[in-house]
């Protein structure tokens, strides 16, 4: 019987994260990147990430099979609240229940931080990651239609919002080093 964990990515993650990451980039447009990250590079964001925004991998076995992790909205201070959210999956895991479980982590620890609402863009048409999102509360914004040029062609971005906090004002945020 194998074992599955949600814990906190580390630094050492980052072999196993590209590995997960590097095919989605160079094979579809799921991501906007022309070019995978290097082992180095994904190593500096899990560092830079968890400095304040939680960063979670799925391990099964020993393995790392997915991982998910929040980031910063946009740079402007009174977006501080707002996040942006991603998950990603290992091929082999994919359809099992890790990504519903990686977000699910993931947005109770963004409610505890204090943030207000999690944004997730995704590359369409994914059928998949659509139904995931909605399934956990996600509800769809609109479209950027032609928004990013890959493998020879434009591709449109849909936007999903879930509420996470309701504080008005807000309460100040707690870094997610803190924890």
């Amino acid at each position: 019987m194998s074992c599955r964990i949600i814990r906190i990515a580390h630094v050492s993650d980052a072999q196993a994260i590209q590995a997960i990451y590097a095919p989605l980039v160079e094979h579809s447009a799921i991501s906007f990147e022309l070019e995978p990250p290097s082992v180095a590079e994904m190593a500096r964001r899990i560092e830079t990430t968890i400095q304040t925004y939680p960063y979670f991998v799925a391990q099964q076995d020993g393995q790392v099979i997915g991982y998910a992790y929040a980031g910063q909205y946009k740079a402007r201070e009174a977006y501080k609240w707002s996040v942006e959210v991603s998950v990603y999956v290992a091929a082999q895991a994919r359809r099992s229940g890790v990504g519903r479980a990686l977000y699910q982590e993931l947005l109770a620890k963004l409610k505890q931080q204090g943030f207000h609402a999690a944004y997730a863009g995704i590359a369409l048409p994914n059928e998949r990651s659509v139904g995931l999102h909605e399934s956990l509360g996600f509800v769809h914004l609109g479209i950027f239609p032609e928004v990013g040029f890959k493998h020879g062609k434009w591709h449109d971005l849909g936007y999903w919002r879930i509420a996470l906090a309701d504080a008005t004002p807000p309460a100040p945020i707690i870094a997610f080093a803190a924890y």
